[in-house]
């Protein structure tokens, strides 16, 4: 049996959450054990919605001490990062497979460490690349030590044997990093997120009186839930907007819909085997990502993945990576972003015509199922370890 160590060492991400990044945890936690791996997680953060089927999951737990300003936070990451090396290089796991975190260097050191105790019996590295963390942080939070976090970035990706980024963007901001003279270097792959078709299964629209709107997501401006409202007082055809998320935006949410009279369902944050549930009577879902000049999209929509599983046709903007996933005219509709009225017209369209909605819904659960499980995230991200894949099946 392979076994897998999965490390998060980021303080922002609890394994047990309700986040679009504690999804992705858990589901390649699921998508390793789903190929007979044993897995052991070590992070820095639990949370609390432990799912049913994750209750047995070994975690080793290191919590990041609280500093009083951000460089002692910074040198809290740095300790408690180092600590899980040490728990994971004690363990002789097969594979470490680590999410990239801001000031992490778990798979350098249990490189280093496992070439001192055993030489040639080091593990197979991942490193899973979801962002461009180092600039995010630079952007639009507090980075005290930039040179320790592009430090420890170059040292991870030189330690690891395939780094899988979520999009093209990533990776190339990734490959910059790696140093031309250390040798031939990790391979860098795109792979995208995904989607679990098993726990996200079709629902069903419900009829009776306007359509049902749905968007899931945080509350925050990268969003663009401002222009979903926008759109919503736009709307030609009647429709119901149902929002699944908390966030920062949720009172100017609230207090748009008063002085408009718009009438919005929200149901707050919610555990992640919730989410179903929170679709069913849904018969259209919306991505309204805005247009930053100054933003590189870079990420990989895992809501966009979710309303397909769900066999709702998504309604979204056409930026970055979601040309790729979400067909326009086949299993949605792409509109500029940061264009109420475009927007309010793409959902107009769909609630009018029931029947095509659903057509394009199910176009869309199928790319789900033949393309875009975590099962085939985890088989991309292997692939370039050919042994390793072909044991992990």
């Amino acid at each position: 049996m392979t076994r897998v160590a999965y490390v998060c060492a980021d303080p922002g991400i609890p394994v047990f959450g309700t986040k679009g990044a504690s999804v992705h945890i858990q589901e390649m936690i699921r998508a390793w054990r789903a190929r007979g791996a044993e897995v052991e997680v070590y992070a820095v953060r639990l949370g609390e919605d432990v799912p049913a089927d994750l209750a047995d999951l070994v975690v080793h737990h290191v919590p990041v001490g609280k500093g009083a300003d951000p460089a002692e936070r910074e040198v809290a990451q740095q300790r408690a990062a180092a600590e899980i090396g040490r728990l994971v290089a004690l363990s002789a796991p097969d594979v470490v497979h680590e999410r990239y975190s801001l000031f992490s260097t778990v798979l350098h050191d249990v490189r280093e460490r496992a070439a001192t105790a055993l030489p040639g019996a080091a593990p197979s590295t991942v490193l899973e690349v979801n962002a461009p963390l180092v600039d995010e942080q630079r952007t639009h939070r507090v980075l005290v030590d930039g040179i320790a976090a592009e430090a420890a970035l170059t040292a991870q990706v030189g330690a690891a044997d395939v780094v899988a980024c979520v999009s093209t963007p990533v990776a190339d901001w990734v490959s910059e990093r790696v140093d031309p003279l250390g040798g031939p270097g990790p391979e860098v792959v795109v792979v995208p997120n995904g989607v679990n078709t098993d726990r996200i299964r079709p629902v069903t629209p419900d009829l009776d009186g306007a359509p049902v709107v749905v968007f899931v997501g945080t509350l925050k401006p990268w969003h663009g839930v401002e222009h979903l409202l926008e759109a919503a007082v736009l709307a030609q055809v009647p429709w119901r907007l149902r929002i699944i998320g908390d966030g920062p935006q949720r009172q100017s949410i609230e207090e748009y819909a008063r002085s408009t009279g718009l009438s919005v369902e929200l149901t707050g944050a919610l555990p992640p085997e919730q989410v179903p549930a929170a679709l069913e009577g849904a018969l259209v879902a919306v991505a309204p990502y805005p247009q930053a000049p100054d933003q590189d999209h870079y990420f990989s929509p895992l809501k966009v993945y979710e309303y397909g599983a769900a066999a709702l046709p998504v309604v979204a903007s056409r930026i970055g990576q979601i040309p790729e996933v979400v067909r326009h005219g086949e299993t949605g509709l792409l509109v500029p972003p940061s264009d109420p009225a475009a927007l309010a017209a793409a959902i107009d369209s769909l609630a009018a015509d029931p029947a095509r909605a659903r057509a394009m819904g199910a176009a869309g659960r199928a790319l789900m199922e033949q393309q875009h499980s975590w099962g085939h995230v985890l088989e991309a991200t292997l692939a370039p370890l050919a042994p390793l894949a072909a044991v992990a099946r």
